[in-house]
């Protein structure tokens, strides 16, 4: 296979950097699993927390929750704002042993809220700024974090050590899932509704905890180190300005890139639970089984996804997954309507479609980025991409299938979230192999 053109030395070519790299990958990867544990025990918890914390009938409440869910979203674009900048001047590390604490921190709180009957309005209304809490720290963290794995990682092997940041992405989900349905068979639906469904939150404290540990052990970045040598007080902390004026074409890319990749993931991931029990008439521990699965084998395919990604490039996996995607959801949730094992089966394959993208994020994004915009610019276009279109996607799915009447229509807003992809995907350029001291759109307008 040809190799792609364009490939510099890369950021740490010593083998003596191993074990450095190994922590690296760690201290991201547990991170992103604290981010994702608490989607995974709200979203499949969500028919327990909205009985629990919120008034009104049982369709009323689990709207409400997951609205609330959405609400966390809004609040990340102000994350990336102020963590963003913040990370380009003070450095990578300073900023991610904060966000692992807040994220962390918040969902453990959210298991100590009192229910609806004690103290009324109040529950919900705590359970809102939680979740702001929540999104706030969220979204320094996954920029953060994949920023971090990206300057850390060997230019020639950037797509298979980032594609472990997704592998803690789906190891905290599918922990999320487990601890739920695990307690759900435990412990019967009277105690989950009772006291149950509050326990998978309480152990977000130890993952925060030794996430904080991991990245408080680790020197700042290579990448950045060389870049803040530069300066005598530090890099400058780049303006919203300066982003919009001078790299607002990597900007819009990731935008346009992150409604697709969002809109898969979330209604995938965390609108799914729901979904099959609400619309295809699954029990609710059959609900849990089928993404549980679906998302242990995705993380098999993880690391091989990221390694082919650095042979062939990120522009080929995306298009493969994106085209793969629109061809096929539709068939799939068809598929899925047919019962358990039809539900396991589509799951499986819309997953294995969706990984491409999901193994090639932080190896992807980071590099469109120089070095000393590079927290600040993909912070803050993902994370206005992902308040928008990632976690409205359960709520818009919901309310599309209510206003229509048509089980189908999820699948339909995946393909329009694709097809916006793939015009995103027009304008990226390759970036597999590059140093990351290298600008790509820079050299694209040249």
């Amino acid at each position: 296979m040809n190799a792609i053109p364009g490939r510099a030395p890369t950021a740490c070519p010593d083998p003596s950097q191993d074990a450095t790299l190994r922590r690296a990958i760690a201290a991201s990867a547990m991170g992103n699993a604290t981010e994702w544990f608490d989607y995974g025990i709200y979203a499949y918890g969500v028919t327990y927390i909205s009985a629990a914390l919120f008034p009104g009938s049982t369709e009323e409440a689990v709207l409400f929750a997951l609205a609330t869910f959405a609400i966390s979203f809004l609040v990340r674009p102000l994350g990336g704002l102020f963590w963003g900048p913040l990370g380009d001047r003070l450095g990578r590390k300073s900023v991610l042993a904060l966000t692992i604490l807040l994220m962390s921190g918040a969902t453990l709180c959210v298991g100590l809220i009192p229910d609806h009957a004690t103290i009324g309005f109040w529950a919900p209304a705590l359970l809102i700024v939680l979740r702001m809490v929540q999104g706030f720290s969220t979204g320094g963290e996954y920029g953060g974090a994949a920023t971090f794995m990206a300057e850390y990682a060997p230019d020639d092997r950037r797509g298979f050590y980032g594609s472990f940041l997704e592998f803690g992405t789906l190891a905290g989900f599918s922990l999320g899932a487990a601890l739920m349905l695990g307690f759900s068979l435990m412990l019967g639906e009277a105690a989950m509704h009772e006291w149950g469904w509050r326990i998978p939150f309480l152990v977000a404290a130890p993952m925060g905890l030794v996430g904080m540990y991991l990245r408080s052990k680790m020197e700042d970045t290579p990448v950045f180190r060389a870049a803040a040598a530069l300066h005598d007080s530090g890099p400058p902390s780049p303006s919203l300005s300066l982003l919009m004026r001078q790299y607002w074409r990597p900007m819009l890319v990731v935008g346009g890139l992150v409604v697709a990749l969002n809109v898969v993931n979330y209604t995938l991931l965390s609108y799914m639970p729901t979904y099959l029990q609400r619309r295809i008439g699954l029990s609710a521990d059959e609900a849990l089984i089928v993404p549980i699965i679906g998302m242990l084998l995705m993380m098999v395919f993880l690391p091989f996804a990221g390694a082919l990604s650095d042979r062939v490039g990120r522009r080929a996996m995306w298009r493969a997954s994106l085209i793969g995607l629109l061809v096929g959801v539709v068939p799939l949730y068809m598929l899925m309507a047919t019962g358990l094992m039809g539900a396991i089966i589509a799951f499986v394959a819309l997953g294995l479609l969706y990984v491409p993208q999901l193994a090639t994020i932080s190896a992807t994004f980071p590099a469109l980025f120089p070095t000393q915009v590079r927290f600040a610019g993909f912070a803050i276009a993902y994370n206005v991409s992902t308040s928008i279109f990632g976690g409205t996607a359960p709520a818009i799915g919901s309310g599309l299938i209510s206003f229509t009447g048509n089980e189908l229509m999820p699948a339909y807003y995946m393909m329009l979230a694709c097809v916006v992809g793939l015009i995103a995907l027009r304008f990226m350029p390759e970036t597999a192999g590059r140093s990351l001291y290298e600008d790509p759109f820079a050299e694209k307008q040249v």
